[in-house]
């Protein structure tokens, strides 16, 4: 069994490449699987491993500048849910494209999971998901708002063209671990919004402490790694993943005549040309000579 650790942190990093060689080492030392991003903002990233190896990460982690108060977020795992470990220098640690937006300035309000149902269920509060449209299609909360965004980056041009939507509203966004509610709570604010409010700890968090028979969440929660999805109490979802557009679908879906493994499926199979598939099912065959040797091909969607 694997312990699955999510965590973020805006902190200032003044060289992040000087951060990287150490801790790359002591996840590969440990046997830690996963991605970690580093940027002048920050850390961010999921990693998996033995209940020992992650703590040591993680007070690792900690003990760099600015790090102390870093709050991660566990789940399970039954089989390996990445490939290989990854430490990565961004410009930004989720990527928003707004230079002048800065959580470490001033965030929302931050919402308890216990009192979630009760701030969401009021007239007058609007609900915004912030994920990424792929994401939301396979759960989100009762009632809320999908901007049907490919990207975060969208985010702020969706908000633009939708802000007279939610004119004498208080606002609630929520997202997958809490981490891009830290900076669309912040666009918001600096757009003149001051009733912001944003989901502590995220959908994760929610599924964890609030029992199903109360839930407001409907569906699953789409997790980047090799469980695809999860459920309340943080089981694995039925989700599969379609290593052709990075979609998750259901494993009935697999059944359907538009699905070739690795190469389409019923969302992408008019998205990519005969010259695509052709590279996608070389790849495929090289994935599957890899697992017949017992290797990891890079190119193995399995952890994502």
């Amino acid at each position: 069994m694997y312990t699955v650790c999510a965590l973020y942190h805006f902190t200032r990093f003044p060289d992040p490449a000087a951060i990287k060689p150490a801790l790359l080492q002591l996840c590969l030392d440990n046997g830690i699987c996963g991605t970690l991003l580093l940027a002048r903002e920050g850390i961010n990233g999921t990693v998996a491993g033995t209940r020992e190896g992650i703590d040591t990460v993680l007070a690792h982690i900690r003990a760099l500048p600015g790090c102390n108060d870093l709050e991660s977020k566990e789940s399970t795992a039954a089989e390996r849910p990445f490939p290989r470990m990854k430490v990565k220098l961004k410009r930004e640690i989720v990527t928003m494209g707004q230079p002048d937006v800065d959580p470490l300035a001033k965030v929302g309000h931050y919402v308890e999971p216990k009192d979630w149902n009760e701030l969401i269920l009021a007239p007058d509060v609007a609900v915004i998901d912030t994920r990424n449209d792929y994401e939301v299609a396979i759960g989100t909360f009762k009632g809320a708002v999908d901007p049907e965004t490919d990207s975060f980056r969208e985010f702020p041009a969706w908000w633009a063209a939708n802000k007279d939507r939610f004119h004498n509203k208080r606002i609630a966004m929520f997202c997958t671990g809490g981490i891009r509610c830290e900076k669309s709570t912040n666009f918001l604010m600096s757009q003149g919004i001051e009733d912001v409010y944003h989901l502590k700890g995220g959908i994760l968090k929610y599924l964890e402490e609030v029992p199903a028979q109360d839930s407001t969440w409907e569906g699953e929660c789409f997790v980047f790694d090799g469980r695809v999805s999860v459920g309340h109490g943080l089981k694995e979802g039925p989700h599969i993943l379609c290593h052709a557009c990075r979609r998750p679908i259901l494993p009935e879906n697999q059944n359907r005549p538009e699905y070739e493994p690795g190469v389409s499926c019923h969302h992408c199979v008019n998205e990519t040309s005969d010259k695509d598939k052709g590279r996608f099912r070389e790849r495929q065959k090289q994935i599957e000579l890899a697992r017949e040797r017992g290797e990891v091909h890079l190119g193995d969607g399995r952890g994502v």
